[in-house]
């Protein structure tokens, strides 16, 4: 782990490695980055079991919708259209899909809770649950809006399908539904509210596969930074693009908008697999490896290091609980990580905080 650290140190900004975001034993200037990094990896590898690292912080009271919301469109891999209503919840409840049948009445196929011990497959996208109409696929866009936005508590009705739909490629469809339904205050059934409590990143956490890893540092707010290369696709080639989740306006501007994306040279083999089947120029990016993008323009020229952000929230949000944030207070950095590693770092995370 501690090579793969290494390795990756060599394309991360200058300024990640802050006052703020590393501990003391690691801060330094340019020249000694390298050895404080590897410094820091070997501390991170040996603290991996047996300390605690994470505490509850309240962070004020849990949210939900103040009425219910409806969205419908296409799904990205199974091409099915579907309807998705977002109920309100009780304070506690926190947030569970419920795969109605086709009347959308109250006879319900499965209910599956958004939490990470429920994620089942990884490969493009984040299923939840078990195969068929007992699962759910492609959760975390919708998620990241929920997260970004701070609804703890909802019911997530899917008619139609298994597949949340696609929408644009973003976030930003959700989120501006979720805004016309509003927010207000959830109350559990006896009409009390509940604390809102939020994971505190106490020492370094971290997750590797090859180059890519996940890793959280403490920091006194909550804090996103994500890095991504493609050095065989010049349009993109590496960006780095960071997010704090003090401002939630910052979120529906800076990270929602940002629209999933593909490399042209893939499409034809990833649809010959059975996966998306419902993409299209309409709801992603589509960049050649030879001639650029093929749908401009661009909402940001970071657009697809943002959506991968956008992935990550999603992803985190599976480690919310009974109505409680998945984000952590800290500072999480990612480096060209997937889904599996996304869930892998949460799974480390909810580890370290029981």
């Amino acid at each position: 782990m501690t090579c793969s650290l290494l390795r990756a140190a060599s394309s991360l900004p200058l300024q990640l490695f802050s006052a703020k975001i590393l501990p003391s034993g690691a801060r330094n200037g340019p020249g000694q980055l390298r050895r404080r990094f590897y410094a820091q990896a070997q501390v991170v590898e040996e603290l991996t079991s047996g300390v605690t690292r994470v505490e509850f912080f309240q962070t004020g009271k849990q949210l939900t919708l103040a009425t219910s919301v409806t969205k419908s469109g296409i799904g990205l891999h199974s091409g099915e259209s579907a309807e998705v209503s977002i109920f309100p919840a009780a304070a506690g409840e926190g947030r569970c899909f419920v795969l109605r049948n086709s009347q959308g009445d109250d006879t319900y196929h499965h209910r599956v809770p958004a939490a990470l011990g429920y994620v089942r497959e990884t490969t493009l996208s984040t299923w939840l649950g078990g195969e068929g109409n007992k699962g759910v696929r492609t959760v975390e866009h919708l998620l990241s809006a929920l997260e970004g936005l701070g609804v703890d508590n909802c019911v997530i009705g899917i008619t139609g399908g298994n597949e949340v739909p696609l929408l644009d490629g973003s976030a930003l469809q959700w989120v501006e539904a979720i805004e016309d339904a509003g927010l207000s205050t959830a109350v559990d059934k006896r009409g009390f509210s509940q604390a809102r409590k939020a994971l505190v990143i106490k020492e370094p956490i971290t997750v590797c596969h090859g180059d890519s890893f996940v890793a959280a540092f403490p920091s006194s707010h909550t804090r996103l930074t994500y890095g991504i290369d493609f050095p065989q696709v010049s349009a993109i080639g590496k960006q780095w693009f960071t997010w704090s989740a003090d401002d939630i306006s910052a979120y529906k501007e800076e990270v929602a908008p940002a629209r999933t994306f593909g490399i042209y040279e893939q499409v034809e083999q990833l649809r010959a697999a059975g996966l998306i089947k419902g993409g299209s120029l309409e709801n992603a990016l589509v960049c050649s490896t030879k001639t650029g993008w093929l749908n401009p323009p661009l909402r940001f020229p970071d657009e697809p290091c943002r959506h991968k952000l956008l992935d990550l929230i999603g992803d985190l949000a599976l480690c919310a609980f009974k109505g409680h944030p998945g984000l952590p207070i800290g500072h999480i950095v990612a480096y060209k990580a997937s889904h599996a590693l996304h869930v892998k770092f949460g799974a480390a995370l909810l580890q370290q905080g029981t």
